[in-house]
């Protein structure tokens, strides 16, 4: 049998989303499982297939079979118009044969999210990137106001999910209140991992 993992699925344009899962994942190691980082390619109007198999630089693309074995999930995209990326949205579009067969019911999720202006519709895209998810039978786990950082945040961070500010140039790191808030979502997808587990 594989080892367990929690998959860190994500899309980013700047940068910050990328960031965040380097955290997640610091996380998801601390509790004691191995975390996979994975990422989707760009959508296109180009119907041709212009794209190579695994990208130049950083995580290799996501598989079926990455998400299909994951013992927990933690998605992630940049704000866009309030929404989840289109390139996240087409990877999850085509997931039907999961859901057929129920491959992901009773696995943990979460989500987190980065945008440019501090109101930018962080919590309606991480309530949107919960509805597929919720489809596919997930459990859904949200950061507890247990964790300090998200009261005392100047920055990002939601209870729906690890939120970051970025700023008007998209080049804000991430703050340590963000940074310890990613670990622990990451940390407690892993967590609920080891409990949920068949």
């Amino acid at each position: 049998m594989a080892s367990p993992y929690v998959l860190i699925l994500y899309y980013s344009h700047s940068g910050a989303v990328a960031s965040m899962a380097e955290q997640m994942a610091r996380g998801v190691e601390k509790a004691g499982i191995e975390a996979r980082i994975r990422t989707v390619p760009p959508v296109s109007a180009d119907t041709t297939s212009s794209l190579s198999d695994i990208p130049d630089t950083g995580p290799l693309y996501c598989s079926e079979e990455d998400l299909r074995n994951c013992s927990g999930l933690i998605l992630g995209s940049p704000v866009r118009f309030g929404n989840m990326a289109a390139a996240l949205k087409y990877f999850l579009d085509g997931t039907t044969n999961l859901w057929l067969t129920g491959e992901l019911v009773n696995k943990p999720a979460a989500v987190f999210t980065s945008s440019s202006s501090l109101h930018g519709g962080q919590e309606s895209t991480l309530l949107s990137m919960m509805l597929p998810l919720l489809h596919h039978g997930m459990v859904i786990a949200g950061v507890p106001y247990t964790e300090a950082e998200l009261m005392d945040t100047q920055t990002g961070g939601t209870p729906y999910g690890v939120s970051h500010f970025a700023g008007k140039q998209s080049n804000l790191p991430l703050s340590q209140d963000e940074v310890a808030l990613c670990q622990a979502q990451g940390q407690r997808i892993a967590a609920l991992a080891k409990r949920l587990e068949n």
